[in-house]
């Protein structure tokens, strides 16, 4: 006996016959409705706690990132699929183009479901990766979205292949004919995917690095990389979405390499005063030679030192000396010196460039702020003077003369 004669000799028990006869159509498809409903949910409290029961017994935890209970859902939603497919071609027996219809759409179904589950095996596979060391150099959620992204392409191919009766490759072709409407539809989506590909496989870009893109207005730390979006927060909590385009297009620091180098420079300049460069007396020498400021090994010609020379060589010894400033390291860049610079109408800068193991912000800042206070305050020791421009003060005071 099937659906068909059950329902209609149910209802011809509980009803008029003329009255039963116009509800057959819908009880099936409400009996349908109910059956589908109830596999999924039965499905889902049958496979969820039987998968963490078997996955609990063995000895890796990989099963229990990809088999969870998300997966589980997904998979139970084939259960309704089949039920449909094959119960629904029994509610319209009387209607041949119903019947038709039906199977198409249950058939789209069935690969909508089976699309979905294996995107959501994907982004299971790709989050076990993630709580791991081996995709702590990688950004494999890019990777997710492109291969998701092809899935649900060859789901819609399949799908106007079902619903059209065309072969997938006819399908293919009338994308192909209309291949510039979609590239302008989609310029975004294949942008993202170009760019997103060229960060990851360039290893340019990758969850955590401090990066900073002036046009973007970011500068802070990744919290996460998709196809289309680069999300980044900013130190000051707020959060801002970049194309990846943007970051192929224009240009970004990306700070991750100093932290894992462990040397972050300073490079900051002071600016002299030009008339105050001049030679030392020997009577200055001798002082600077009691207070410590200078060394036997500093002085080459007593009668014709210049206390500019004096000043870099002093802060040369106190940089090396101080023990957050690294004086030797693998990578030659790292480097340390004092340099003049071109002179300008503001005074003669003079650059401290090196490089500190504390990469931390706030401590970097602290620690850079300790330095140049020392630095301001030995200016006047060796006779020089910091360039400062007349303020107004200045101005009024030399108007009373």
């Amino acid at each position: 006996m099937t659906l068909r004669h059950w329902i209609t000799d149910l209802l011809n028990s509980l009803l008029p016959a003329e009255t039963a006869k116009y509800l057959i159509s819908p009880a099936l498809l409400l009996f349908v409705a109910i059956i589908s409903v109830a596999a999924y949910f039965l499905c889902v409290r049958i496979l969820t706690p039987l998968m963490h029961y078997l996955t609990r017994k063995t000895e890796t935890d990989w099963d229990n990132d990809i088999l969870n209970a998300k997966a589980m859902k997904a998979f139970s939603q084939l259960a309704p699929a089949l039920i449909l497919a094959w119960l629904l071609p029994q509610v319209f027996t009387n209607h041949e183009w119903g019947v038709v219809i039906i199977e198409k759409l249950t058939q789209v179904y069935i690969v909508y479901a089976v699309i979905y589950l294996i995107c959501v095996l994907i982004s299971n596979t790709v989050q076990g990766f993630e709580k791991r060391d081996k995709a702590s150099e990688h950004n494999l959620t890019v990777i997710e979205g492109a291969i998701q992204l092809v899935l649900v392409l060859v789901g819609i191919i399949i799908s106007l292949s079902i619903l059209f009766d065309k072969k997938p490759g006819m399908v293919l072709t009338g994308f192909g004919a209309s291949a510039a409407v979609l590239m302008l539809v989609f310029q975004d989506t294949i942008k993202g995917f170009v760019a997103g590909v060229q960060l990851t496989l360039n290893n340019m870009l990758k969850k955590g690095d401090w990066i900073i893109c002036d046009k973007a207005g970011a500068n802070g730390e990744v919290q996460s990389i998709k196809l289309t979006t680069v999300k980044v927060r900013n130190w000051d909590n707020s959060i801002v979405t970049i194309h990846p385009y943007t970051l192929i297009s224009d240009s970004f620091r990306n700070y991750q390499n100093m932290r894992e180098v462990g040397a972050r420079r300073v490079s900051r300049s002071i600016y002299i005063d030009f008339d105050s460069i001049r030679f030392l007396e020997k009577e200055e020498i001798d002082r600077l030679m009691e207070k410590g400021l200078i060394t036997e090994h500093s002085i080459k010609h007593a009668k014709q030192e210049v206390n500019l020379s004096l000043f870099r060589k002093y802060l040369i010894r106190y940089l090396t000396a101080h023990p957050d400033v690294i004086k030797k390291h693998p990578d030659p860049a790292v480097i340390l010196m004092v340099r003049q610079l071109q002179p300008t109408p503001q005074g003669l800068p003079l650059e401290l460039y090196f490089f500190t193991r504390i990469t931390s912000w706030a401590a970097y800042e602290r620690f850079q702020a300790d330095i140049f206070d020392f630095v301001y305050a030995c200016v006047s020791e060796f006779g020089l003077r910091i360039y400062q421009a007349p303020s107004g003060k200045d101005m009024r005071s030399i108007s009373h003369r």
